[in-house]
């Protein structure tokens, strides 16, 4: 695979791995601007149309570092405490039992109260215990037994993850729903949906008006969403998510885990908000404090454990296995320099298989690139890709630098 963006995505085009791709990049001043559209997206209709950079993708759990910012507006407004007890809010999260296997005969789950409650700082970081359940043999058939969904069923965040805690809040690291019951929570303590509160308070001072929660409804974004073709008549995002819409076709409401549509030109404004450190979300104070490493020195070392576990290439989004990285409140934190790549302390995630994104503050570089994959979904040719976006746009900076 070609290492520069241009090449490489349109060798990817060609063989049929991608239809296309909408990459945004900047630095805080806006003076080095990287915005590209690649390749085409196809219409219902089978109508192809050139690829914009104000196409609506689906972000999946790239829709958890706006969940984070709206969480720490609330924590702001003193709504919510990050180290507080969530039980009088949250009672369905306090009244969860730890699981540790199952009876013997495999029937009864083996259960025990939690050693500590868990605090919106777990769920942000994803060390409370809340995990997804696929992700947990213990859980998985929990759920199989005692919550599996009905077909056709839709079910709000308190049901669809109702399931038992993987681990005792604070003691270890999994990858979870925490944003989801998040969400849930923001929406307790501000009487309205997560989608209404982010339309106020996260997309309005930054001029955003492209993002809905699933299903989008709203025909001016519709018409230009990059999810509804004949491979994905529903809108689902079936490609981000390698082929299955059911994350969505269960859900009831707003999931701030992974819930959110968004034009890629818009989402790079939030991104580039928490890079210049604007203040138009938050205090500067709070962003400082979203790029702390936010894990205790148990949830740590589970976090080291499944970086290097085999799931672990899907946690470590682009970074090698020998590099330091934490967690910050909204994603991976970077804890070394990586010389002519990521800074100290650059967070990072991603959405689905397709869609990555990094905020380094002390190199001043954002960026968002999203992949429009065909199905089936080549995971390891959308690898390469994702990872030759993170490294040719430094290549790009360093270049126009050289430049001025």
């Amino acid at each position: 695979m070609a290492d520069d963006i241009e090449t490489g995505f349109q060798a990817a085009i060609d063989a049929g791995k991608i239809n296309g791709a909408v990459i945004c990049a900047t630095d805080t001043e806006g003076r080095f601007v990287y915005d590209k559209a690649l390749g085409e997206r196809t219409l219902l209709s089978g109508e192809k149309r050139p690829q914009q950079l104000d196409d609506v993708l689906f972000l999946a759990s790239a829709t958890k570092i706006i969940t984070s910012i709206a969480a720490m507006q609330c924590v702001e407004d003193g709504l919510l405490s990050l180290t507080g007890d969530l039980s009088s809010i949250a009672p369905e999260l306090a009244a969860k039992q730890v699981i540790t296997g199952f009876s013997e005969d495999g029937e009864t789950p083996l259960l025990e109260p939690p050693a500590r409650p868990v605090t919106l700082e777990m769920l942000l970081s994803h060390s409370s215990g809340v995990t997804y359940d696929f992700m947990n043999p213990h859980l998985a058939k929990w759920s199989q037994k005692f919550n599996a969904p009905q077909e056709g069923q839709r079910r709000p965040v308190e049901e669809a993850f109702k399931y038992p805690l993987a681990f005792h809040p604070g003691a270890s690291w999994m990858y979870g729903p925490g944003l989801d019951w998040a969400g849930r929570i923001i929406e307790r303590v501000t009487g309205g949906t997560l989608g209404e509160y982010m339309q106020k308070r996260v997309f309005d001072p930054l001029g955003i008006n492209s993002a809905q929660f699933y299903p989008v409804t709203r025909e001016d974004l519709r018409a230009r969403l990059v999810d509804l073709n004949p491979q994905d008549p529903d809108g689902l995002g079936l490609p981000v998510i390698g082929g299955s819409g059911d994350i969505n076709k269960r859900n009831q409401g707003d999931f701030g885990g992974h819930g959110l549509f968004m034009a890629g030109d818009d989402y790079i404004k939030v991104l580039h908000s928490l890079l210049a450190n604007d203040g138009k979300l938050l205090k500067p104070t709070t962003v400082d404090d979203m790029f702390q490493h936010h894990l205790s020195p148990e949830a740590t070392t589970g976090h080291q454990a499944a970086l290097a576990s085999p799931m672990g290439v899907f946690f470590r989004v682009g970074i090698d296995t020998d590099m330091k990285a934490g967690h910050g409140l909204g994603g991976l934190l970077m804890l070394q320099d990586v010389d002519g790549w990521y800074g100290d302390h650059t967070m990072t995630w991603g959405g689905g298989l397709t869609l990555t994104w990094f905020i380094d503050r002390k190199n001043d570089l954002c960026g968002v690139g999203a992949l429009q994959a065909t199905l089936p979904v080549d995971g390891e040719a959308i690898a390469a890709l994702k990872q030759t976006f993170r490294r040719d746009i430094y290549r790009k900076r360093a270049a126009w630098k050289q430049q001025q």
